[in-house]
Parts: C-alpha cells; structure tokens; sequence
C-alpha cells in the first residue's frame, strides 16, 4: 500500500517536535561563580557610616552549588577604624561567608548560615581592649518579596566591649517594579548588649542594566534620638555617622 504524505501531515509532525523541542529545559550547572565589583558614595551597614560619609570602593566574588550550599567573600574601604582614635589602623573589611539555602514550600524558603568580618591588619584592641573582627551565625525566612534575619555574635560586636551574643533582627523586602527596576525598603534593629539597641531604615531603588546596577537610597538611624547623642568619631569630627542620609551606588556583576 502507498502511503501519502500530505502538507498537512508534515506541519503537523513539525508542530510536535516543535513542542518537545520547547519543553526541554538546559540542564542545571552543578555550581555558578559570579564576580562583583562596586563603588559607593558612603559605605553604610546597619545605617551607620563605615567610611566616614566618605565614598568607598567594593568588591566580591560567590560560589553557589545546586544543592544550596554557598560560599563568598566580599571587601570594602573604611575609615571607622581609624577615626576612632590616633594610631588605630585598619582600612579594609573583608568579609567571609558560608551557608545552606533551601525551600520549605514553593512560596517559603530559607537561608542559614555563618558570616565572619575581618579587618585586615586592625590594632582596634589598643582603644577598646577588644579586637574589632567579628562572627556572626544567621538564619532567615523569606515569603514572596518578603524576608526576615536574624544575626546573633558569638565574639564581641565590632569591638564594642563586653557585646558579645549581641543581635540584629532585619526585616526587608524586594519588589520587582518591572524593566529591571526595583524597590527595597528596610528596617532593622541592632542589639549592642550592656550598651543599648538602636533601629535603622533605608529605602532604596535600583536600576539593572544587564548586570549594571545603579541604585540610590536614603539610609537612617534613629541613634541621636534615642541615646541622645550623635553617633561621631574623633577622626570624622562632627559628622553624625548615623544621620539620615543619600546614598548613590553603581555595581557590576560578572
């Protein structure tokens, strides 16, 4: 018996094997390695200045693995170190970081692990009695844009003395506005235990430019207001280090 192959046989076969074609998904690298580097026009972590409302030059490098586990490390300029005293030195953070990330449900996840800051070549312990690198373990819940962190030291906090088991609770959240836009509000509220707790804000809004990213933000505390003085260091003079303030950035990622 002949068979016939029609037109409409052909585009029907195509249509298929276009569909099949379509639902195959690239494989998932085992791991990725991506690279960052940044500048900044003040360095703020948990809204007080780090560079003495200076700006500050910053970099980083992560590796992620399929199943969860990560590693990175990150640095940047500061000036703190050395402003708070005559004869301190210490000009760079770097920190390293490792920990699990997973999902609980398709809309909850989580991420726990262990961060430690070091200030290369810090004498900070001539001025507090304590060094100034710090370890912190963390643990966080995100839902939808929506994420909440929980930091806890296990070493004295940044060299404030007898601060150690000191904590930081972060609240934050990410909208993606759309053609790489995107809004992050935040508050946040750090623990200096035998010193006192003070919160922080920021509102920040970033553009993306394929891997480009420029953002700007207003970043606060609430320091002046609730212990009744200024958040200043003899090296920076009268600069309130926590005072309400615009923050401009540009990052790239490789």
């Amino acid at each position: 018996m002949e068979l016939k192959i029609t037109k409409k046989m052909v585009l029907a076969a195509l249509a298929v094997s276009g569909a099949a074609f379509a639902q195959t998904k690239a494989p998932e690298p085992d791991y990725t390695l991506s690279y960052n580097v940044g500048v900044v026009s003040d360095y703020r972590y948990r809204g007080l200045s780090q560079s003495g409302r200076k700006p500050a030059l910053q970099g980083g490098a992560d590796f992620a693995h399929k199943s969860g586990f990560y590693l990175g490390t990150w640095a940047s300029t500061i000036r703190w170190i050395k402003d708070t005293a005559p004869g301190l030195k210490g000009s760079a953070e770097v920190d390293l970081y490792g920990g699990y990330k997973g999902s609980i449900t398709d809309t909850f996840s989580y991420d726990v692990g262990g961060l430690g800051y070091w200030y290369v070549d810090n004498n900070y312990k001539n001025a507090t009695g304590e060094n100034a690198n710090t370890f912190e373990l963390y643990g966080a819940v995100s839902a939808g844009p929506a994420t909440v962190k929980y930091s806890h030291a296990l070493t004295t906090l940044f060299g404030a003395p007898n601060s150690k088991n000191s904590g930081y609770l972060d609240l934050s959240a990410t909208f993606d506005v759309g053609n790489g836009l995107s809004v992050v509000p935040h508050v946040g509220w750090q623990k200096i235990r035998n010193f006192g707790t003070y919160m922080d804000y920021s509102v920040t809004v970033a553009k993306d430019f394929s891997g480009l990213v420029l953002s700007g933000g207003v970043v606060g505390t609430n320091w002046k207001d609730h212990f009744g003085f200024p958040a200043t260091l003899p090296g920076s003079g009268t600069k309130d280090l926590g005072k309400a303030g615009l923050v401009v950035g540009l990052k790239k990622t490789f």
